[in-house]
This record gives C-alpha cells, sequence and structure tokens, in this order.
C-alpha cells in the first residue's frame, strides 16, 4: 500500500518587496526521497525550504504535512541567544535522558558541545544546528549547505549518516561530491518555476542543458512564426478590404506569449588580470616549522611554487591550513626555516571569513572607497583592470540589481558576498591568488565559471578548499596535512592523492602534539625490495601519476586536433601546445623513473 507525501505544496505564491519568487509552485517529498535542490544564488532556495519547514508563510496556496510526520530544519545562520552552550542548544528538543546523541554526533562533527554560544565560531554555530537535526532524526530532514564549514572527513562522515538513515531529506549544497553521491532525485528552481527529475544530481547539469535547448528552440519557432505572421498582417492590409481577425487575435497572443517567456540570467561576467608577469619562482619554503605553545602545526617543510601552478592544501578543520598559507606569503612568520618570495609578485586574497567585507556599508560604498579601486574626483564610479567604469555596471557584471546598490553587505545572502569579494578581487590586476574557502556558497554556475577562469589564468594560485570536486578540477599540486605537524606534497588534485596515498580512507584528525626538536624523517630501508620507504611510496604512487599524463596528454592532443583553432583562438592554441609540451616531458620523466625504481626494486 503507498504511503501517503511526508510534505505537499500546493498553489504556493511568495513575494518578496513586490517582487514574485514562486506562482502557483507544486511540490510533493515522499518517503525515503533523497533530493537535492539546486539553483542559482538569489533564486529562491533557501527561501523555499523555509516554506517546506512551515517557517515562512506563503502569500497563496497550503502546505500540508500528516499529522505525525516530523519535518527538520538545518538553518544556515541559527538563533542561539537562548542558550549558554552549543549542547544545550542542540538538545533542546530531545526528551530528558537523550542529550547522549547529541553527543555521539559531535564527535562526528568535531565541535564541542560544551563550547559557549557567546565564544562560539560561525562554523561551530552551524555545525550545532546540523547536530540538533541529526539528534533529533525527524522523518524528513531539509539542510540548507550542511557542508559548509566542515572539513572533508566531518564531511564524508556526515555522508555516511545521510547514506544509512532511513528519513528522506532534501539538500542545498554547492558540493557536487556530496551531492552526487547521496541524492536519487533533483529539484530545480529556475526563474520562479521548480522542475524535479527523478534522477540525482549526477544527471543534473545533462538534463538542465537539455531543458535550456528546448526552451531556445520553442522561442527561435515562436519568434519565426510572429514574423511571418507579422508579415502577413502588414500586407494583408492592401490585400484584402476585411482582415481575418482570429488571425490577428493569434499574432497577439503570441507575441504576449512571447513577452511572458522569461530570458534566463546569464553568468557573472567575471575575468581575471594576471597583471605584470611574476619571477618564474614564486615562493621557496625551506625546511619551515611552527607551534603555538605544545600544539605542533607543522613539522619542518620544504615547498617550491612555480609560476602557473595550482596549489591546493587539504586536511581536517584546525590542522593549520590556513598558518601555512600565510607562513608562504609572507604573513606569519615560522619558528624555523626560511621563506623566499618570488619578484613582481601582485597578491590577491579571498579570505572564508570575509573580512575584507565593511557589513554596514552599502555594496555602492564598499567599492568606490576601496583605495585600489577608486576613480580620483568620481563617487559613482570604479577602476576595474584599468579602466572606469560605473559601479552599477560593474555590480551587474556580478549579477547584482541596481536596487542592491543601495543595500548593506550585511544583508546579502553567503553567496552574494562571496561574489562581491570576488568583484573586488577580480577589478584588480594579480599575479598570485590566495583563495581560501572560495566555494562556500556559490552556486553551481558560478562555480563552473570560476574554474573556467582559473583555468584560463596566467598567474599562481594557492587554495584552501573542503571541496573534492573542485580540487580535482583546479589543482594540479595538493598539499596534505596529515596531523601531527606533518604535511605531504602529492601530484594532481584530490583524487590523485587519494589514488597516491593508496587507500580511499579520509585524512586522520589533528591530535595536539609536543613540540619536537628538529629532526630529519628518518629513511626506512625495505630488506624485501632494496628500496627506502620514500622510494617504495614513489614506486606505488608513480601509476596513478603515468595514468593521469597520458590521460590529459589525450585531451589536450584532441582540443588541438581542430584545425581552425591556431585562427580563431591563437592564445588558447599557445596554452595548449604548452601544456602538452609540458605533460609529455613530465610523462617521459614519470616513465624513466618508474623503471629505474623498478630495477632497482628487482636487486
Amino acid at each position: 500500500m503507498a504511503r501517503a507525501p511526508l510534505l505537499q505544496l500546493s498553489g504556493i505564491s511568495l513575494t518578496f518587496g513586490g517582487t514574485p519568487v514562486f506562482d502557483g509552485l507544486d511540490l510533493v517529498v515522499q518517503p525515503a526521497d533523497r533530493v537535492a535542490l539546486v539553483g542559482r544564488n538569489g533564486s529562491g532556495k533557501s527561501t523555499l525550504m523555509k516554506v517546506m519547514a512551515g517557517l515562512v508563510e506563503a502569500d497563496a496556496g497550503g502546505r500540508v504535512v500528516p499529522p505525525g510526520v516530523s519535518v527538520g530544519y538545518m538553518e544556515q545562520e541559527p538563533d542561539l541567544t537562548a542558550f549558554a552552550t552549543l549542547g544545550d542548544f542542540a538538545a533542546s528538543a530531545l526528551p530528558e535522558g537523550e542529550g547522549y546523541k547529541v553527543a555521539v554526533v559531535a564527535e562526528g562533527l568535531k565541535f564541542d558541545p560544551a563550547t559557549p554560544v557567546t565564544s562560539a565560531s560561525g562554523g561551530e554555530r552551524r555545525r550545532a544546528a546540523l547536530a540538533k537535526l541529526l539528534a533529533e532524526a525527524p522523518e524528513l530532514m531539509l539542510l540548507d549547505e550542511p557542508t559548509n564549514h566542515l572539513d572533508i572527513q566531518a564531511i564524508r562522515w556526515l555522508e555516511d549518516q545521510l547514506r544509512e538513515t532511513r528519513a528522506a531529506y532534501v539538500i542545498i549544497s554547492h558540493d557536487r561530491a556530496f551531492l552526487r553521491a547521496l541524492t536519487k532525485a533533483t529539484l530545480w528552481i529556475d526563474r520562479g518555476e521548480v522542475r524535479r527529475n527523478e534522477k540525482g544530481f549526477e544527471a543534473f547539469e545533462d538534463w538542465r542543458e537539455t531543458t535550456w535547448a528546448e526552451e531556445d528552440l520553442a522561442r527561435h519557432k515562436l519568434d519565426r512564426r510572429i514574423k511571418a505572421e507579422a508579415r502577413w498582417a502588414v500586407e494583408g492590409i492592401s490585400a484584402r478590404r476585411k482582415r481575418n481577425m482570429g488571425r490577428v487575435r493569434a499574432l497577439q497572443a503570441m507575441r504576449a506569449e512571447r513577452a511572458a517567456m522569461i530570458r534566463r540570467q546569464g553568468t557573472a561576467d567575471m575575468a581575471l588580470d594576471s597583471g605584470q608577469v611574476s619571477g618564474k619562482l614564486v615562493i621557496e619554503a625551506k625546511g619551515i616549522s611552527k607551534a603555538f605553545g605544545e600544539k605542533l602545526i607543522l613539522r619542518p617543510f620544504d615547498l617550491k611554487v612555480l609560476r602557473g601552478d595550482r596549489v591546493a592544501f587539504v586536511g581536517p578543520n584546525g590542522v593549520g591550513k590556513t598558518t601555512l598559507l600565510k607562513m608562504l606569503v609572507g604573513e606569519v612568520a615560522p619558528d624555523a626555516g626560511s621563506v623566499r618570495l618570488g619578484t613582481n609578485l601582485d597578491i590577491a586574497v579571498f579570505d572564508q571569513a570575509r573580512a575584507a567585507l565593511d557589513l554596514g556599508m552599502t555594496l555602492w560604498d564598499g567599492l568606490v572607497n576601496d583605495p585600489e579601486m577608486r576613480v580620483s574626483g568620481r563617487s559613482d564610479q570604479v577602476m576595474v583592470r584599468g579602466t572606469p567604469k560605473h559601479v552599477v555596471a560593474y555590480l551587474k557584471d556580478f549579477l547584482f540589481d541596481e536596487a542592491q546598490a543601495r543595500a548593506p553587505i550585511g544583508s546579502l545572502s553567503g553567496g552574494e558576498r562571496a561574489r562581491l569579494l570576488l568583484a573586488r578581487i577580480m577589478a584588480k590586476p594579480s599575479n598570485l591568488l590566495i583563495l581560501d574557502e572560495p566555494t562556500n556558497d556559490l552556486d553551481v554556475e558560478t562555480l563552473d565559471l570560476l574554474q573556467d577562469i582559473l583555468g584560463d589564468y596566467d598567474g599562481t594560485v594557492l587554495l584552501v578548499s573542503h571541496d573534492r570536486d573542485f580540487i580535482d578540477r583546479v589543482a594540479t599540486t595538493t598539499v596534505a596535512l596529515e596531523g601531527d605537524g606533518r604535511a605531504v606534497v602529492y601530484a594532481g588534485g584530490w583524487t590523485d592523492y587519494q589514488a597516491q596515498r593508496g587507500d580511499d580512507a579520509p585524512v586522520k584528525a589533528a591530535k595536539p602534539a609536543a613540540k619536537p626538536a628538529p629532526a630529519a624523517e628518518p629513511k626506512v630501508k625495505s630488506a624485501a625490495q632494496g628500496l627506502t620507504f620514500t622510494e617504495k611510496h614513489r614506486l606505488e604512487a608513480l601509476p596513478g601519476v603515468i595514468e593521469r599524463l597520458e590521460a590529459e596528454i589525450g585531451k589536450l592532443s584532441t582540443f588541438l586536433s581542430d584545425p581552425a583553432l591556431f585562427t580563431t583562438a591563437p592564445e588558447k592554441f599557445r596554452k595548449a601546445s604548452e601544456g602538452l609540451a609540458e605533460r609529455q616531458a613530465a610523462l617521459a620523466a614519470a616513465e624513466e623513473e618508474w623503471l629505474m625504481l623498478e630495477e632497482k626494486a628487482a636487486t
């Protein structure tokens, strides 16, 4: 016997500030649903989820939840003012004696329930909200960006919990890998309409492109019909005394239908100017180490970053990724060792705390008052990559409308704040980008565009992220901070890093360690194979490196096979040719190294 839906919305209409968000929306969530809720920033995803949770009342329509069905909502910015500790908040709706459930979830999400609310960070507050939802175990869970501020280990723990739960859930997330792993259906908000596809997020992009292609074809056919009928209407006046009024009314109806078609929102007009060319050597760190009191952050560590490298730093929260990043760019001094910066560096920083944004300022003032964007004598223009531009026009490039220009930055959503920070960074030339958690809150389309821009960027990128898909798409090198002060350099992105480690286990959580005396890591000889520990590890990793290089060479060769590429896109042809030559050289070196190690192992 079929069970009743857990939640049903019928004819929902909602307007904010005179702008319709939804009109006549219908939606059903069934038992055991695993649903991704996707859409552009500002499309109404969080608003729809609040309507589903009963926290926002629609102007019209109905919400039905069967008696006895519990619906839980994890919001992005929970109100904890009535509670002393994070644990008090997380356990506030649990029956007496079940507080242990919060402790179990807190261990997986890695936060301390005893943390006072007054001193808790934004990330800790969000983890407490997620712990509250998981501990309560409602039949329908509504999760709004649950992976923000979680490290990869905690994200994997959460994936396991959601994979095993019998509850239904709807998830808003920018994390592609997370959505692909968990969802079996997709709700897509597009221009006030909610479409449903009975396939998970894995199929979303193909579905979206097919939908848009069908829409474009229908619009094209309608335009042709209107053009033909309009020609008839004009020519028919002289050809007949009496016009066919039914046909005229049909033409008017077609024009009304065409006018009612809402054009898709474009992508942000983002671009990066790498400015002056930096020296080939960007950063060279030799033997750097760091500890705060008795807590060891980094053992002696070497790293060389060359122009054009894309280096990702991964590891658990609190392990020291941001501290290492700051040491590499000279903001924090190492306890030992040295850091040498290259020449002609112009550094731009995207920080995860968005500290560069004054939340009390308007968007307009936040741009025109930036010393590096100010146009002398003008209060309505900003300097964008060397050219003055009206501040509203520049904001529109990043998908802000004119009405938002005078709104306070504090009123923006997380995704809008991220876009505003990108607008400030991209207005100025830079050849070294520091990106600390850039993917939080950005929608899929903006992430796609950011990845494309970084792919064409001539400068160097240092990246801290917990987004596995983004790391795979962007990074050429991964530095894993694996706890106890250890940092290990791997070739490639997240998937390459996992393959080279020889397993798919999450990075171990950092444990506080006493500050050791600097000492070289011992090399352990393998009696069976005649290789050092490092050489044995390298031999195991090389097949994965060779396979990746061969795949990249294949892609570049296919791209360069277009005979028109040289004339239509000479710069792309040049970069692809250089990239192909570099990868072919790297492949030859990797194969030679593998043969040498294989020969040594056999002796």
